[in-house]
């Protein structure tokens, strides 16, 4: 059974969603014969490499208001972090794009690393406050979690899988995505948000019942 995430790395809301529902596939039977495909999807396409704003500056532009009104959203968004052992700085994070973190994505999943980059991206920039834009940056990353690096470089420095993070964006238009993470089970369920584990486990177990009633 195949599970399809659309997700951004500078989503806040796709990293607990991806928590969530790794705790929720620990506790279903079969989940030996589950297969993720991460699939990309920026918030921003028109974002620069790096913005001159933080992330309450950002929020409070985007949002329409204050820079004590997005502290206190980010606030919310923190806490429910923890709640899934994650520690988010938010004061860390480095705001822009996340294009090219996409392509090394979508360079991974060719190596079978595609979850290990998510993770490690999520990571960089949600927790360590590493400039995901940066090709070092990234390309540091990519030797950290197995890939060539040599190969990450030259990958980088071109436009390798620029195709590829359009198509899935593309296909996501299709099948009228508007937020992440958005998850599709078996080409059948489709669970919107960051929901709780229970609730992930439910999509699950109805998935299993229908492909194996057939």
């Amino acid at each position: 059974m195949t599970i399809q995430i659309w997700s951004d790395v500078v989503c806040p809301y796709c990293y607990i969603g991806k928590r969530e529902f790794e705790r929720a596939l620990a506790q279903f039977p079969h989940r030996e014969q589950v297969q993720v495909e991460w699939k990309s999807f920026e918030l921003d396409r028109e974002a620069p490499v790096r913005s001159p704003d933080d992330m309450y500056d950002h929020l409070a532009k985007k949002y329409g208001r204050t820079r004590e009104q997005a502290k206190e959203m980010v606030a919310g968004v923190v806490e429910r972090a923890r709640t899934v052992g994650l520690e988010y700085n938010m004061d860390k994070a480095v705001m822009g794009s996340s294009f090219d973190a996409h392509r090394l994505i979508q360079l991974a999943k060719t190596k079978g690393l595609a979850d290990a980059a998510e993770e490690r991206l999520f990571q960089a920039h949600f927790v360590l406050g590493e400039h995901i834009g940066d090709k070092a940056v990234l390309q540091a990353i990519a030797e950290e979690i197995g890939l060539d690096g040599n190969e990450a470089a030259e990958m980088l420095a071109a436009d390798a899988f620029t195709e590829a993070v359009e198509a899935d964006e593309y296909e996501a238009q299709q099948i009228g995505v508007r937020g992440v993470p958005f998850f599709v089970l078996d080409n059948k369920y489709a669970v919107s948000g960051a929901q709780h584990s229970d609730h992930f486990l439910g999509a699950l177990e109805q998935a299993w019942r229908e492909r194996t009633a057939n």
